[in-house]
């Protein structure tokens, strides 16, 4: 019987290459969703640098007014920096009550770019993780309700704040203003 000794080295080259990419393939499915995998909505903030999906967030919120009747707002890059601000003022204090104290309150902020006629709210909380969690969570809340629920306002911008070391982790900030005064 005669064999084909480079058939047979190219045929087991095969098989162990295609064993390989299986094994690899096996083990890429038993990892964790990377955040590209997960809906904005649901992505995880409570990481270094992690930035809420503007487009998404405005949409959600859009929405919800929408079906309670009111206008649609949109992302205001002003008033996103504004949130970001605030998200951080409470995260380094570790306390939502520091967006109490006068100069972090939303009406000297308004003052302080320029938008001293606008009226404006806001809502301050911590401890959601994703934005779905905290969008659920103030739509639960009779007063955080009614501010995102405001007939007044049609911009908004909002952000996040992640401190480790806190039991809450994400410190949140939704500014929502009237047009222009």
């Amino acid at each position: 019987m005669h064999f084909d000794e480079e058939a047979i080295a190219s045929r087991r080259e095969i098989l162990t290459g295609s064993m390989m990419l299986g094994g690899a393939l096996l083990l890429a499915g038993c990892q964790s969703k990377t955040p590209a995998d997960v809906p904005p909505y649901y992505r995880d903030l409570a990481r270094v640098n992690a930035v809420i999906d503007q487009a998404t967030a405005q949409q959600m919120i859009s929405q919800y007014r929408e079906n309670n009747g009111r206008g649609r707002v949109v992302a205001d890059p002003v008033l996103i920096s504004l949130a970001q601000q605030q998200a951080r003022v409470i995260a380094a204090a570790d306390d939502i009550r520091a967006s109490l104290y006068p100069q972090n309150q939303l009406k000297n902020r308004l003052d302080a770019i320029g938008e001293s006629k606008s009226y404006g709210v806001e809502n301050v909380s911590a401890g959601y993780r994703t934005l779905a969690e905290a969008f659920s969570g103030w739509r639960e809340s009779p007063t955080h309700n009614k501010v995102m629920l405001d007939e007044r306002v049609t911009r908004m911008g909002i952000a996040t704040a992640y401190s480790p070391s806190s039991k809450y982790k994400v410190f949140w900030s939704l500014v929502l203003v009237s047009p222009r005064g």
